[in-house]
This record gives structure tokens, sequence and C-alpha cells, in this order.
């Protein structure tokens, strides 16, 4: 096996450790098998669109979903580093409302499997990052949804140093109180 299945404090959120092979010319790691993935997460799906980011140190982005059309997605940072936040998002769930946050960097090359019926959403604690998003549906605009990222329900312990940029979408986010969620 390439890869290391690691359990989070949500059942349903996957930590992966890629089995890395380095010498003096560099390293090299599969970064995704499909089969490998189905067969120690558990999860066969489809990944049917790719996104990469760049932000630099001290932007939020998140928490994001989308209320219909849910996306899976299988996220790693290629440079730098971010603090990543996973939100159970499903009323019939008995870890509603709770939250997992997990650094994930280009060092430690580690990916975050984030199911449907979760919001996500990261902050960079380095001085820029790169994020990729392997995703199990499309984008759909007028499905996405946001909840603010500071909602005193949640109390994300964010490793804030200042105040974040944020988007706009993500400011004007839906408190978890009155968002759309999932059944």
């Amino acid at each position: 096996m390439t890869i290391q299945v690691l359990e989070t404090s949500l059942p349903e959120i996957k930590l992966i450790e890629p089995q890395v092979f380095g010498d003096a010319r560099g390293f090299f790691y599969e970064s995704f098998n499909a089969r490998e993935f189905a067969q120690l997460t558990g999860v066969d799906t489809p990944f049917v669109q790719d996104n990469h980011s760049r932000s630099a140190k001290g932007v939020l982005r998140g928490l994001h979903y989308q209320i219909e059309h849910a996306q899976g997605k299988l996220v790693r940072v290629v440079a730098g580093e971010v603090f990543d936040v996973v939100v159970d998002i499903r009323r019939s769930s008995p870890n509603f409302g709770k939250w997992e946050g997990i650094r994930l960097s280009a060092e430690n090359k580690r990916q975050l499997w984030v199911p449907p019926g979760f919001a996500h959403g990261f902050l960079v604690v380095s001085e820029s990052a790169e994020f990729l998003y392997k995703t199990t549906d499309y984008w759909y605009p007028a499905h996405e949804r946001s909840i603010v990222w500071n909602d005193p329900d949640l109390a994300i312990e964010w490793p804030l140093d200042g105040t974040p940029t944020v988007a706009a979408k993500d400011a004007a986010g839906q408190l978890f109180s009155n968002a759309e969620v999932y059944a």
C-alpha cells in the first residue's frame, strides 16, 4: 500500500498519509490511486472536477458547501500550509455541528477526504499556499452556500494571527443556526 488512512474525531473524515520515496534527487509519491483509495477508505466514487487555488497568508476560504449536488472533496496542499476545517452539517448525524481542524502542508503531504454533508474551509498559515481539490460533483453556483467562518455556535478555534482576509460572500455567510443543512 502506498497510503495510510487515519481516523479523525469525525468518523467519515479520513486523513490520508501517502508513502513518500525520497533521496538526494528529491521525492516521489502517488498522490491518487482510485483502487487503493476505495479499498482503504470504503469510498468508491468518481471524481469529476479538479480545482486549484492560491492564497496569501491570512486568507480564510469557507465554510462552503452545495445544498444540492453535494460535493465530496479530496483536498491537499502542494505549496505552503493551511489549517483545514470540516463541519458536519447533517441534521441526522450524532456529530451535527461538530468540527475537525487539521494542518495540511506541502511538507506533510497529507490529504483529507471530506464527504458530502460537510461544510469545508481553510485558513492559510504560511506566507502563501496552493490548495488542490478533487470533487465528486460539479460546481453549481446556484446551490453554493456559506456558513460564516466565525460562527459562535461552532466556535472553531482558527489559529489566527490578526483578522483574516475573506471574500464578500464568506463575510456574508449564514450563521449555523440559520443555514440550510442536510437532513
